[in-house]
């Protein structure tokens, strides 16, 4: 969460951690960070947040979903341990782990053209894949194809992390169309 909080600290953007249903008041946006989609689950009921962010999702709050945070606004996962739900958000399906455990860990450059200009750095650990993609816009891609980027309306999920390797772009990108289009 903190490499996120210095890229908005970057961008000039002030903003805040959410861990109760009151720290989603009066937000503009949220980004769902990495980690481990299960226990980001658990912890959302733990402290009841989870109803709240979905209903704050639902009505139209933007949000960007980073690896595990892909997981969590997708409506279906493949290989999601017993009892694990969604946020929901993005008609798609993700793979967790598709990438393999931590030690297949890589960078790499990706082809993201809602950014423009050249590839985007990416991280990519333990990564989840899109597998299957309806109601939403393909954003970004590996260069055999394989689908690591989505947007649908407010929301936009990816499998990577731009936040750990310097690139700034993609919050850039998603502070100015998508919570600067909500705002409008």
């Amino acid at each position: 969460m903190r490499e996120h909080e210095l890229v908005l600290e970057e961008l000039g953007v002030s903003h805040r951690q959410v861990r109760t249903p009151s720290d989603l008041v009066g937000i503009d946006g949220i980004i769902i960070p990495g980690g481990e989609s299960s226990v980001i689950d658990k912890l959302s009921r733990i402290f009841e947040v989870r109803e709240p962010l979905i209903s704050a999702i639902a009505g139209g709050l933007p949000v960007l979903g980073t690896c595990a945070g892909l997981i969590l606004l997708s409506n279906s996962v493949i290989g999601a341990i017993e009892g694990q739900q969604t946020f929901g958000g993005l008609d798609v399906a993700v793979e967790r782990n598709a990438f393999g455990g931590q030690v297949e860990s890589f960078e790499t450059a990706i082809d993201m053209p809602v950014i423009g200009g050249a590839s985007v750095k990416a991280a990519f650990i333990r990564a989840p894949l899109i597998r299957d993609v309806r109601e939403c816009e393909v954003i970004a891609t590996l260069t055999n194809g394989d689908i690591v980027g989505v947007r649908s309306g407010n929301c936009v999920g990816i499998s990577f992390h731009p936040e750990l390797v310097g690139e700034s772009r993609v919050h850039a990108w998603w502070l100015d169309t998508v919570v600067a289009g909500a705002q409008r």
